[in-house]
Formats: C-alpha cells, structure tokens, sequence
C-alpha cells in the first residue's frame, strides 16, 4: 500500500447460512468472482450488513475473507455506534490479520467537528491500524466537513475515503484540492465523480468488470448500463443489500440469500 490506491473495492455481503453462520463456500465463490477486477476486498461494510452482525459473524466473515483474499488487501467495515466500540473491533479486527479498518464517525446526529477529528484520533492510537475514511450520513446521522477531514488526513495513516456524501460537487472538491485517494460509494454519482481514484459500490459484488470499465472510460453510456442493471435488481433501494443477495444467489455466485437482521 506504498503506492496510491485506486481501483475497484468490493464491499463484499456477507452470506449467512440458515442457522445464522457465515456461509465460507459462498464467500470463497464471492471473493473469486470479483478478484480479478478489484483492487482489495472490504467486508462488514453496509453492503455486509455490518451494523447486524454478531460477534462471531464479523469475527468470521473476516477470517474468511483474509484466508480466500488472494493476496488481495482486506480493509474491514468497522460500524459501530461509539468510539469504545469502534476501537474494540478494530483491535479484533487487527488481530485477524487485516490491513485497514474502514470507519464512520460515531452515531450521532448533533456531534461537533472537534469530537468527529477526536474520534478519528483516538481509534487510530488504540488501534495502530491505517484507516479508510467512510463519509456519509445515513448511518451516522452527521456529516464531515472538508476542513475536518483534511485535519483526519493529516493525522497519517489515512489510505482513502469512500465518499458517500452523495453531494458530487464535494466529492470532486476533494479530488481536485487533495491527495487523498477518493472512492465514490454511489452508483448514479458515477459519472458525476469523473477523476475519483476507485468505486466502492454495491454493484461491484454483482458486475465488478462493469465497474472497472466505467472507471477506467467514464462514460454515458457506462453510466446508462449501470443504472439499468441497478434499477433492474433494485440497487438504488434503501435496502439493496437484500435484492444484491438474491441476484447473487439467482447467478450461482453465493449459496444463500438470507438476511443478517432475520436471524
């Protein structure tokens, strides 16, 4: 990870047998499917369900992915509500073998900036892990200001950011005034975000060569294809981790459907 990220990243669902297990032959089949197009690997992100997850579930599903990773590297969602949490499985994350922990600030709709950097901070001293930057709203209820993450980057160890703000003017803003590698999380914002580093998107589970394609030759017509199979599967759903599952078991490239949040 001495040179620039970029590229595709997956972030991987999390296939759960009917006894709520982490289903291994399916994340195996998964991890073949989309290693020739990506860049790294990152479970226990959104797509995996990661605000869901047991212990036990986030403890395997990372095992799995870091032992079928193919030498790609692993960054791991690290979605919880509180620093305390987040530096707890970062540390388990660290011990299983991972290159990054990916994380949000914490879950809180009226926290300052000054306590978003000193989560930041705090969690990359406890963990002593780099960290990929997961900028968004929906989850955390807050949002980080430009200012703010330039101080988080500053702080070293900073790999990238998926940006998931869904503002594309933000996005490019970032692009064009840092040296932050910068990954867009939204399909429809593809085009719009011309000049970003990767994708991180749901879609790559499903059609990472797309994926790579709309990267590599941003264009309209890419664009076009990726909203008609995203609206075709539902992508652009608020639950689209349900609908990706049910398309990935449909083609054969994971064993099971089943929803973390119905165990």
């Amino acid at each position: 990870m001495e040179n620039k990220l970029t590229g595709i990243i997956p972030p991987l669902v999390t296939p759960v047998d009917v006894e709520g297990n982490v289903c291994e032959k399916s994340v195996k089949s998964l991890i073949d499917f989309v290693s020739t197009f990506s860049s790294a690997l990152m479970p226990t992100l959104s797509s995996g369900e990661g605000w869901a997850l047991s212990k036990k579930q986030f403890s395997d599903m990372i095992k799995f992915t870091v032992k079928y990773s193919q030498n790609l590297p692993v960054f791991v969602g690290v979605e919880f509500k509180t620093t305390s949490e987040v530096i707890q499985y970062g540390k388990l994350a660290k011990k299983l073998g991972v290159d990054a922990i990916v994380i949000t600030t914490p879950f809180n709709k009226n926290i300052s900036q000054d306590d978003i950097y000193e989560h930041f901070l705090k969690v990359k001293k406890e963990v002593n892990l780099p960290i990929f930057v997961y900028n968004e709203k929906a989850i955390s209820g807050n949002e980080i200001l430009f200012s703010t993450l330039i101080k988080i980057y500053k702080l070293g160890d900073i790999i990238g950011i998926k940006e998931a703000s869904g503002n594309p003017s933000f996005t490019m803003k970032l692009v064009k005034n840092t040296s932050i590698p910068v990954f867009q999380g939204w399909e429809n914002l593809c085009l719009k975000s011309k000049g970003v580093d990767g994708y991180i998107l749901p879609l790559c589970n499903l059609e990472p060569e797309l994926c790579k394609k709309m990267l590599e030759n941003p264009t309209q017509k890419h664009q076009d294809k990726i909203m008609e199979i995203c609206k075709q599967y539902n992508l652009l759903n608020e639950k689209w981790y349900v609908y990706l599952k049910k398309e990935l078991k449909r083609r054969k490239i994971i064993f099971t459907d089943r929803i973390i949040k119905e165990v």
